[in-house]
């Protein structure tokens, strides 16, 4: 669904008496006086209301003789919520475009040549920071202090600095002497 009609949908819901209308024509399809009559609505709030939840696509009408017959659609109703707010969004992808210009413009302050020059002190700068240290390790491995402290080293000479960050920040696990990737926690990180 795209983003214009997810708001049309909210908006329209966003009202008693529509809530009301809609609630009265899931019991059965009505006219704008038998549903003005139920809920004790002056005819013209009806057809106004009525005339929002169409344009919305909430309700559909049919003329049957000499009335107007309004129906819920069912095909709308029958959607969850996260699909009416699940839409295709440009803004996020330009979103997610500026966050990776800005995290190589932290790693290009920060970084020389691939050596880490100094820890920023701003916590958002050092997880971006933290999350190159993160990328030297597998997954599926356990590595041992050495290892750790040997595969910091090659960006950095402060490898216990680097190592007990990763810790605190949740990127990595430790039990002993041996250290393994947290992975229910590294969306922060990367």
């Amino acid at each position: 669904m795209d983003l214009t009609r997810s708001i049309e949908i909210m908006k329209s819901l966003a009202d008693t008496s529509r809530l009301r209308i809609i609630n009265s024509l899931m019991d059965k399809p009505q006219y704008v006086e038998e549903i003005s009559h139920r809920l004790n609505l002056a005819v013209s709030t009806v057809s106004f209301h009525l005339k929002k939840l169409e344009m919305a696509g909430l309700i559909s009408q049919t003329k049957e003789q000499y009335y107007i017959i309004y129906r819920i659609n069912k095909n709308l109703f029958g959607l969850t919520l996260k699909e009416i707010v699940d839409f295709d969004d440009n803004e996020k992808e330009s979103h997610i475009e500026r966050i990776e210009k800005y995290k190589q413009k932290v790693l290009k302050a920060f970084f020389k040549k691939d050596q880490l020059m100094r820890l920023p002190v701003q916590r958002k700068k050092r997880l971006i920071v933290l999350g190159q240290f993160v990328k030297k390790f597998s997954s599926d491995k356990k590595y041992t202090e050495v290892e750790v402290n040997k595969l910091i080293m090659e960006n950095y000479d402060d490898y216990c600095t680097i190592r007990r960050l990763l810790i605190e920040e949740g990127a990595m696990k430790r039990d002993k002497q041996f250290y393994w990737l947290n992975a229910e926690n590294n969306e922060g990180i990367l």
